[in-house]
C-alpha cells in the first residue's frame, strides 16, 4: 500500500491559523449566545468562521451539548445528555432568521438514550426552519440513528436540499476512532440518502494512519452508492486525551485527492488541510 505524503508531526505553517475577529464575527457570536444555542463554528473552534459567516452559511447543532458516544476525534462532551428541549427547533429558526443565513447547516450530537435517536426533533427543527426562513437552504448532518430506517426517514421526509452523514475514516480504522458506528451502517445510511433523490454528502479526516490505497478504495464505496459530494480534510487532535495525528498532509496531496475525487464522479470534491464538513456547503446544493 502506498502511503499517503506524510510531514513532521510538528503541526506545519499552513494549519497555524488564528481565529476570526471583526463585526460581523462579534454580531454572530452575540446572537449565539444570546439564544443558547450550540454551534460547531464555535465549539469546534473552526478556522474558517469568518468566511463561511460572510457567505451567509452557519452551523448549528442541535439535541444539546453532550453526546452519548465517545468518539476518539471529537471534541463534543461526552456522557448522560440532559432531557431534550422541544423550545429547541424554534430558537434555533429564529436565530437563522436573526442572522440572515442564507444556507444553514445542521447537526446534531448522537442520541442514543432517546428511542427515536431525536428523529422527531430534526423533523420539528427543519419544518420550523423552513416556516421562519423559506428562502434559506438547508444541509442536514446526520449520526446513523442506528441504522433504523424509519427514523432516517423521518429527516429524508422533510426534504432538506443536502443531507449529509460523515464516515469520518476508512473502514480499517473506523473501530479505532469511532465507537458503535460502522463503516458498513454507514454507507447503508448513506445508501437510503442516496434513494430518496436528496443531494447526498460524506466526509471523510486524513492523518489518522490511512494509505492512499484506502482512501481511494473509501471514494469507490461512496460513489458505488451513488454519493455526490465529499469533504476532505486533515485531522486536528483536539486535546491529548483524544487519538493523535499521525500525519500532516501536504496540501499538494489533499489537492490531488480533489482531482481524483472529481475524476471518479463526485458532483463537488472539498479537499484541504483546513476543510471541515460544512466548509462551502452552500456551493453543494447547485
Amino acid at each position: 500500500m502506498e502511503e499517503t505524503k506524510i510531514n513532521s508531526r510538528r503541526k506545519p505553517d499552513w494549519l497555524k491559523i488564528r481565529l476570526p475577529l471583526g463585526d460581523t464575527v462579534k454580531q454572530v457570536r452575540g446572537i449565539i449566545d444570546e439564544h443558547k444555542l450550540n454551534t460547531i463554528c464555535t465549539s469546534g473552534a473552526c478556522p474558517n468562521q469568518a468566511e463561511c459567516w460572510g457567505a451567509g452559511t452557519a452551523t448549528f447543532m442541535i439535541l444539546g451539548d453532550i453526546c452519548t458516544r465517545a468518539c476518539k476525534f471529537c471534541n463534543v462532551n461526552t456522557g448522560k445528555p440532559l432531557p431534550a428541549d422541544y423550545k429547541e427547533p424554534a430558537r434555533v429558526a429564529g436565530s437563522i432568521r436573526l442572522m440572515k443565513v442564507k444556507h444553514a447547516v445542521i447537526t446534531s450530537v448522537d442520541r442514543d438514550d432517546m428511542e427515536d435517536g431525536g428523529a422527531e426533533i430534526w423533523a420539528m427543527t427543519i419544518r420550523k426552519v423552513r416556516e421562519l426562513n423559506p428562502n434559506t437552504t438547508m444541509e442536514v448532518l446526520i449520526g446513523d440513528f442506528n441504522g433504523i430506517k424509519h427514523h432516517i426517514q423521518k429527516v429524508i421526509d422533510e426534504k432538506p436540499e443536502v443531507i449529509s452523514h460523515n464516515m469520518e475514516t476508512v473502514r480499517r480504522l473506523t473501530p479505532v476512532i469511532r465507537t458503535r458506528a460502522k463503516y458498513d451502517l454507514s454507507l447503508k445510511v448513506l445508501k437510503q440518502v442516496v434513494e430518496s433523490g436528496i443531494r447526498s454528502k460524506s466526509g471523510i479526516m486524513l492523518g489518522l494512519g490511512e494509505t492512499e490505497e484506502e482512501i481511494l478504495q473509501t471514494m469507490d464505496d461512496l460513489r458505488e452508492i451513488g454519493v455526490e459530494v465529499l469533504t476532505i480534510g486533515q485531522y486536528l487532535q483536539p486535546t491529548k486525551n483524544h487519538i493523535e495525528v499521525q500525519a500532516y498532509i501536504d496540501p499538494e496531496v489533499f489537492k490531488k485527492y480533489g482531482i481524483i475525487g472529481l475524476e471518479k464522479g463526485f458532483r463537488h470534491v472539498e479537499s484541504g488541510p483546513l476543510v471541515r464538513s460544512s466548509y462551502h456547503a452552500e456551493k453543494h446544493i447547485q
